[in-house]
């Protein structure tokens, strides 16, 4: 081969190489330039709203309270009447929204959706530390505050559902405890010494701890580099984690993110749970970046089967280093990994170089092609930026930088009020004839544990291979800080598909034996073919 065809023909093979690795799929959508307020907290409810909020204490927002509504509150630090919203609600059918109104500061807080469907929400800062504020779905609902029911001031915490339809909250800045809501009779707060052990000095590296429950009914407890399996009943730590290799936080404000992968074999006799923590921030990079130096972020991830008998972390390689970036469970099984900074820390200004491609990890895949990027993003989304999923499948994306009084010129990355999605290749038009759409059960249907259900769908492509045919149902998130609390995704599998009609199928599944597993609540059921899922119906499992 002449020397000048050897070339091209070596430009063309990197060419191949290049596009088969990096460019990949996924499209987004510009929802709302501005909602008034920047998302710095997300919670979808099971009437396909998101309730968002910022934080009460830094000026005026761009949205406006209704019918000459406004916040008179003489302890807040910026405005003691405020006559602007920092809490909306998002209708995902519509494309709309509508200010709601929080009395007092929800900056940096937390919650988790009761059994019922209601939205409970606590701690915050200064004069909304220790408050629950409770929201519940209907067509007009605003928030409701019920006073300083926590015991401990909870500001970076982190709230978990548990089998017995209440919900812990754990730590907090300064906080080594935990209390629980609704209360066991007294009002109490719980020492937790692993927070202490786990608290760097001056920096804490162990807030907003990655929380997920385990299938035996105990807490998984993941913070700063550490983790152990809790006993929260009890007060007793079952099992001490190995440390992820290298050492290094993955917690805020070294913030990395973190997800109990799909749980699977539900009626098995060897289900397994396993997390997977990716990203954050070298140790001292958040005192690094207070003095101007920009560390570059973490771009590895552990994964781990936290239910073996001698646990260890296996280390895998993303394709780009990050730091603040959402990891949010897909109907699929897969796990979008999104925006987020190449390098800093969590905090006011302190991160750098955006990273603008999100990826998506194949937990089945092996090891070395597990990731695949997708096409980037325009808009940084930085510090106090937020990712959750929809009922049909794709990821509501916002917030970033709420700076004092909604900065949106002198930093160097603005205050970010849009709202925007993205869809994963499962949504492009191509898939159109493969993508399931479920006829039966309607939505918001009951259902109960260990229980035979028959989900009914039809398909354009047809037949179908059941053996590519599979059904999932997932928790949506309260997503803040790069962490979603309370995600979960169970993989009911697919026990036996037939054909009904034209082009229509039952698919026959088991409901999930136990609230260990599915603690009570509601739930997005979908129907996956050949990795396609179809658009999600709400269940309520009890």
């Amino acid at each position: 081969m002449p020397l000048n065809s050897l070339f091209i023909f070596f430009l063309l093979l990197i060419s191949c190489h290049w596009i088969g690795t990096e460019a990949a799929g996924g499209r987004w959508q510009l929802l709302q330039k501005s909602i008034g307020i920047t998302a710095m907290h997300m919670q979808l409810l099971n009437n396909d709203r998101v309730v968002i909020y910022d934080r009460t204490d830094f000026g005026p927002s761009n949205l406006s309270l209704p019918d000459g509504k406004c916040r008179n509150d003489s302890y807040d630090l910026a405005l003691q009447n405020d006559c602007t919203a920092h809490s909306a609600e998002y209708d995902v059918l519509t494309n709309t929204f509508r200010p709601l109104m929080v009395l007092t500061d929800v900056w940096c807080s937390s919650g988790a959706v009761m059994s019922d469907g209601r939205l409970i929400q606590t701690g915050g800062f200064n004069d909304g530390e220790r408050r629950i504020r409770i929201f519940t779905p209907c067509s007009d609902c605003d928030w409701v505050e019920v006073g300083n029911e926590l015991v401990a001031r909870r500001w970076y915490a982190t709230n978990h559902i548990l089998p017995d339809d209440k919900q812990i909250i754990i730590g907090g800045r300064r906080q080594f405890n935990y209390e629980f809501y609704p209360k066991n009779g007294a009002s109490n707060v719980y020492s937790l010494p692993f927070l202490v052990q786990t608290n760097d000095r001056g920096v804490e590296n162990n807030l907003y701890p990655f929380v997920f429950l385990n299938i035996d009914g105990n807490l998984f407890i993941f913070a700063n580099n550490r983790a152990i399996l809790f006993h929260y009943a009890g007060g007793k730590v079952v099992k001490t984690y190995p440390a992820i290799p290298g050492g290094d936080p993955r917690s805020y404000p070294s913030t990395g993110s973190a997800v109990l992968l799909p749980l699977k074999n539900l009626q098995g006799t060897a289900l397994e749970a396993e997390v997977l923590v990716c990203g954050g921030a070298p140790k001292g990079s958040y005192i690094q970046a207070t003095k101007g130096i920009f560390v570059k972020a973490l771009d590895t991830c552990g994964r781990m089967k936290i239910t073996d008998p001698n646990p260890q972390w296996t280390m895998e390689t993303m394709p780009q280093a990050r730091v603040m970036g959402d990891m949010t469970l897909l109907p699929n099984g897969n796990v979008l990994i999104i925006n987020g900074a190449g390098a800093g820390t969590a905090g006011w200004e302190y991160g750098r170089d955006p990273v603008l491609t999100p990826v998506i990890y194949g937990p089945e895949l092996g090891i070395g092609s597990r990731f695949e990027s997708q096409n980037p993003n325009t808009i940084p989304r930085m510090y106090h930026s937020t990712a959750i999923l929809l009922r049909d499948g794709r990821v509501l994306v916002g917030g970033s930088n709420p700076h004092i009084n909604y900065n949106f010129t002198t930093p160097l990355f603005p205050t970010e009020l849009s709202l925007e999605a993205f869809s994963p290749p499962y949504l492009d038009i191509d898939n159109n004839s493969l993508r399931p759409k479920i006829v039966s059960p309607a939505s918001e249907a009951a259902i109960g544990y260990a229980q035979k259900l028959v989900i009914r769908f039809q398909v354009g492509r047809s037949p179908v291979d059941a053996k590519l045919v599979s059904v999932t149902m997932v928790s949506p998130s309260f997503t803040t800080h790069s962490f979603s609390m309370n995600q979960r995704l169970l993989h009911l599998g697919n026990e036996k598909v037939t054909l009904v009609g034209t082009a229509t199928y039952d698919v026959q599944v088991t409901t999930p034996p136990s609230k260990n597993l599915a603690p009570s609540g509601y739930y997005l059921l979908f129907v996956v073919h050949q990795d396609i899922p179809s658009e999600g119906i709400w269940i309520q499992i009890k």
